[in-house]
């Protein structure tokens, strides 16, 4: 396969798969997503080079950018692959962790079906571990003093440590804290209860230059655009500058359809032209009155109202996309005006304490500073190359994700594997006092929850076996903050270590795996659609099924 993009194909012969076959093939399926990314977890983790079709390549040890670029064939494999976008965009972190645990889970309850345990009797003990286990993580967690900057930049660190940024983390982590920080806002909601909004997806936009260093990138206390102004004489730095924000065109409005003149004289020509021109003196003249320093609109600029606009010392930049405008108009508290004529003082933005325009490698960029209050803010990134800076993006994501949870959510658990530990000692307990089948199913969620302190020991290169019993003796004796340091290999009081993640990443980790494994579980039948019309249509001519469709999962085989 040299040369070629790694594709996993995950999918075999035409024939139907039903009963116990369709569950080996779909938890083999889930096992091999599984051991691709199991090299991912930890501050030791290995980086994966993906090809793509157009000969790009994508570094990265992020489990969700890895799994989103590959391509897979069978239907189980697919919904493990959705696990992982579904952790990201719910609480943006734990992505490869869900995956592992999934995949171990899985794999434990297939010496369950060997046993003729049946699928219903499986789910039913693994939602009853999953109800003891949040009790458990409830019991270990401790509460956190968002205000406190040590403790958020120590959490926040626990998510960046394992990422190709973890040379950088603590430039990474201040960046992460202070973007979030600056787009959260509290509403007094309904009853008098406040509620907390931090949209980091809308107000807090990254924009990555390449050139300079990666020391260089820092969070404005405004917004940048890559903008330029339309004029060459339009002032490019003003000191607390008036801004108005437009949602129109600065240009003379032609007719909604054609439109046709008749002209018999040459004056009446210059007329036409004449009132074009009046029209934009009008829209200009309704601008100069609030005196503003500063017009962004979200359309276009004519050379005449650009010609207006100058004679009044009044800088003018075009087309500036929507989401843009938002940011300006929360960082610099104008409102967006949709018709000039509606204009009225209280809509000019004064916020705003700099305007500047910078050229940062080949492009000119406005700069919107020292705002008082920004509820928007932009993230500068700069880096040596366009990857890094990708890389950097997604892994700067996952940290202002981090920092908005535990906003939400106050309470950390302890991290190195030492809460999975926990559970899994915890639900070995749970197991004495369940009576009949379900003691497996319970034990085999207890075995699996020891995947993610074993991957934290083998990807460092340490003796699985030697420190997994130490770690157990320690849990045996109610000693739950004890973890893998993920560096060494060794075992850690993750309480001296400072190691702690959000609490709510653990919740929605464990949650996704179990609801995962039991869907699958759950199914015992795999049918080709194209099969299925074929055998219930009668005696008709078969259908042609489109390119892919009639190929069955099946057996998988070895990457």
């Amino acid at each position: 396969m040299s040369g070629q993009q790694p594709v996993f194909v995950m999918n075999a012969g035409p024939e139907r798969q039903h009963g116990r076959k369709a569950q080996i093939s779909n938890i083999q399926a889930a096992k091999t997503v599984s051991d691709v990314i199991r090299t991912c977890l930890g501050p030791k983790a290995m980086l994966k080079m993906i090809l793509d079709p157009m000969g790009g390549i994508l570094l990265t040890n992020d489990g969700n950018a890895i799994l989103r670029e590959i391509e897979v064939g069978h239907p189980a494999a697919k919904s493990m692959i959705e696990l992982s976008r579904t952790q990201d965009e719910e609480v943006g972190d734990g992505t490869t962790s869900v995956i592992i645990l999934a995949g171990e889970m899985l794999a434990h309850s297939l010496p369950l079906l060997e046993r003729n345990i049946h699928p219903v009797v499986i789910i039913s003990a693994y939602k009853k571990a999953l109800a003891e286990a949040l009790e458990i993580i409830e019991r270990i967690s401790v509460p956190v003093d968002v205000d406190n900057e040590e403790e958020m930049l120590a959490l926040i660190k626990t998510s960046i440590g394992t990422k190709f940024v973890s040379r950088w983390s603590d430039q990474m982590c201040r960046l992460a804290l202070k973007a979030v920080r600056t787009v959260a806002t509290v509403d007094e909601g309904s009853g008098g209860r406040e509620s907390k909004t931090v949209d980091i997806k809308r107000y807090a936009r990254v924009e990555k230059v390449p050139g300079g260093e990666i020391e260089g990138s820092k969070v404005l206390d405004g917004v940048m655009l890559a903008k330029d102004v339309t004029h060459p004489k339009m002032r490019r730095r003003i000191d607390n500058p008036r801004i108005l924000l437009l949602d129109c065109p600065l240009e003379y409005k032609k007719g909604e359809s054609q439109t046709n003149i008749e002209i018999t004289k040459e004056e009446d020509w210059n007329r036409i032209l004449e009132i074009e021109e009046e029209q934009i003196k009008i829209m200009c003249n309704r601008i100069i009155e609030h005196k503003p320093d500063l017009v962004f609109t979200e359309k276009g600029v004519s050379d005449l109202a650009q010609h207006f606009l100058l004679k009044q010392n009044i800088t003018a930049i075009r087309r500036v996309r929507k989401s843009d405008n938002n940011r300006i108009a929360r960082a610099t508290g104008a409102t967006i005006v949709n018709r000039v004529e509606d204009l009225r003082d209280a809509d000019i933005g004064t916020k705003c304490g700099l305007f500047h325009i910078e050229k940062l490698g080949d492009e000119y960029f406005t700069f919107l500073e020292k705002c008082k209050d920004p509820r928007a803010c932009t993230i500068l990134l700069r880096g040596p190359s366009k990857d890094i800076l990708n890389e950097v993006d997604r892994n700067l994501a996952d940290a202002m994700s981090v920092a908005r949870n535990v906003v939400f959510n106050p309470i950390l658990a302890p991290g190195g594997g030492a809460t999975e530990m926990a559970v899994s000692t915890g639900l070995y307990d749970f197991a004495r006092s369940v009576e009949g089948v379900e003691v497996g199913p319970i034990k085999a969620v207890a075995e699996a929850m020891e995947v993610i302190p074993r991957t934290l020991i083998q990807n460092c290169g340490g003796n699985a076996i030697k420190t997994l019993t130490a770690l157990r003796a320690k849990h045996a004796m109610g000693e739950h903050s004890y973890g893998v340091d993920g560096n060494t290999g060794k075992v850690v009081e993750m309480k001296e270590y400072g190691l702690y993640e959000s609490a709510a990443v653990k919740i929605q980790t464990l949650k996704t795996a179990i609801e995962s494994a039991s869907l699958l579980l759950r199914v015992d039948d795999v049918v080709s659609a194209r099969r299925a019309r074929q055998e219930g249509g009668g005696g008709g001519a078969p259908q042609m099924a489109p390119p892919g469709e009639g190929e069955m999962p099946g057996e998988m085989p070895e990457m």
